[in-house]
């Protein structure tokens, strides 16, 4: 017979997940964050004719999914309980998509959900890695809608006087509203605040496991989207005269929300599962105290 505690404690696991998907169904419209993957292998299920999946994933080399993309758990921002792993995108000398110039590997988020209307934010954080970091002196695309209302940007920037650039920008329109210092193993956490709407858009930010703060209040932007035309990754312009170099971006915490923004870098419902899996536990081992 199982005892009061366990039963109790129990009962709390049923109320916790109950409140998980109230604040999920009503803030969250798309998720990104990798926790229904197995592996990097599984984006292969997706294609025009089979829709499956949380991701579309078309532009990248000819080579397989892991030449390009991998996760792990240890590719996530270690403050972001909300996910289990994180995901490694990859520019090698294969990376080139249908015979462009451009090395690029982008997901674009698999949803009939609402993230092109109202008052929308686009969460993601982003970390590189001294060993394979991004080029300072090739300009990188990053996480850009295709008509490039806002988007961010690192390394040289085509036509700037300078050979390189080591600063992480974030742009409007194609000018810089906001930048820092590109250092390698810092988590810079990021929201586009998207009102399709009115036609703004503002930026919340912050490094490692401290909560968003809206950096930049919401400006005018041509801001407009089909649902299906933005691309989480890296596009890497060529420049001549520097040779391809592997370079590796990580990404985590990738979610769309809703009706208010959650700061917390964890992300909806990180607080509510660790809570969940300890009650969860005590609940199946209620001989362990």
């Amino acid at each position: 017979m199982p005892s009061s505690s366990s039963s109790l404690i129990a009962s709390l696991v049923g109320l916790l997940s109950a409140s998980i998907l109230t604040v999920q169904a009503g803030t969250v419209l798309w998720d990104g964050r990798f926790n229904d993957l197995s592996s990097s292998t599984d984006l292969d299920d997706w294609s025009w004719s089979n829709e499956v999946g949380p991701y579309q994933y078309y532009i990248h080399g000819d080579g397989p999914v892991t030449e390009y993309i991998n996760l792990s758990a240890a590719y996530k921002n270690p403050a972001d309980t909300a996910s289990a792993q994180g995901a490694q995108l990859t520019l090698d000398d294969t990376a080139y998509w249908e015979g462009q110039t451009m090395r690029r590997t982008e997901l674009i988020p698999q949803t009939t959900a609402a993230i092109n209307e109202g008052t929308v934010w686009y969460h993601f954080s982003m970390m590189a890695n001294a060993t394979d970091f991004p080029s300072p002196y090739r300009e990188h695309q990053i996480c850009f809608f295709e008509s490039h209302f806002t988007e961010m940007k690192a390394g040289w920037i085509s036509g700037e006087a300078a050979t390189s650039d080591g600063l992480l920008r974030w742009d409007v329109q194609s000018v810089t509203q906001w930048s820092t210092e590109f250092e390698a193993g810092v988590w810079y956490n990021i929201a586009y605040e998207i009102n399709f709407t009115a036609g703004t858009v503002g930026f919340w930010y912050s490094t490692g496991g401290n909560d968003l703060v809206q950096t930049v209040a919401p400006m005018a932007a041509s801001a407009s989207s089909n649902g299906q035309d933005w691309h989480l990754g890296v596009l890497e312009l060529p420049r001549g005269g520097y040779t391809d170099t592997d370079e590796n971006l990580y990404f985590s915490g990738v979610y769309i929300e809703s009706g208010s923004i959650t700061t917390s870098v964890s992300g909806p419902g990180g607080e509510f599962c660790r809570l969940v899996a300890r009650a969860r536990f005590r609940a199946e081992h209620p001989w362990i105290r």
